[in-house]
């Protein structure tokens, strides 16, 4: 016979403690003061500074925890060295780790050692392999973890139907189109994050036209 958790009184969830990312500045004003557990994910198609994005995201989130991103799409190739020296990731270094096409098995193994990444960022969804069932089971065993995947987009939405959910079970998520991020989170915020200043106003400037 299946157990049933216990019911949760008003009270007691009003008394609870939760572990808050405290952003400043763009990010607050982007998505707010979330809780340092659960899923986000952001989509958007190649070109319009979602790498450079994700790697912003992690330097910010990295003044909360360790950071991990497995680069199961890209690899810790050259592209990616290169844009982890444009967004002088030096700076965070120690808190800040990068798994090299750290496939999702050997990620839950990491994930179950003492003082493991508190963050993990996954690039990408559609490159983790993941179903419906593997996902809820990840979240359910690391819910005191926070999964942050990177996705691709078929126009304004995730690509794929698994993303499409991943997208409506998160707690925040964000289109990321011409240099911009365009949030929705429970926790706040809702402002476009402008991810590269020049190259958004020419873009922008150029749909206007």
């Amino acid at each position: 016979m299946t157990k049933i958790r216990r019911a949760v009184s008003v009270t007691e969830l009003l008394k609870k403690k939760f572990i808050e990312m405290s952003f400043e500045g763009e990010f607050k004003d982007s998505i707010g003061i979330p809780e340092r557990s659960g899923v986000w994910v952001f989509f958007g198609e190649s070109g319009n500074g979602k790498t450079s994005f994700m790697l912003q995201l992690a330097k910010a989130c990295s003044k909360f925890g360790i950071v991990a991103y497995d680069t199961l799409e890209e690899g810790a190739r050259k592209s990616f060295q290169l844009a982890i020296q444009r967004s002088n990731m030096k700076e965070v270094a120690r808190k800040f780790k990068i798994l090299n096409v750290e496939h999702i098995e050997d990620l839950k193994i990491r994930l179950r050692r003492k003082k493991s990444p508190d963050i993990i960022i996954i690039d990408s969804l559609q490159y983790s392999g993941l179903t419906k069932p593997q996902y809820r089971a990840l979240k359910e065993e690391f819910s005191k973890k926070l999964f942050i995947f990177v996705s691709h987009a078929e126009g304004k939405q995730p690509e794929g139907r698994f993303a499409k959910f991943v997208k409506y079970d998160a707690d925040i998520y964000g289109r990321i189109e011409g240099y911009k991020m365009f949030p929705v989170s429970r926790y706040g915020g809702g402002k476009p994050y402008t991810i590269w200043h020049e190259g958004a106003k020419t873009y922008w400037s150029e749909i206007k036209e």
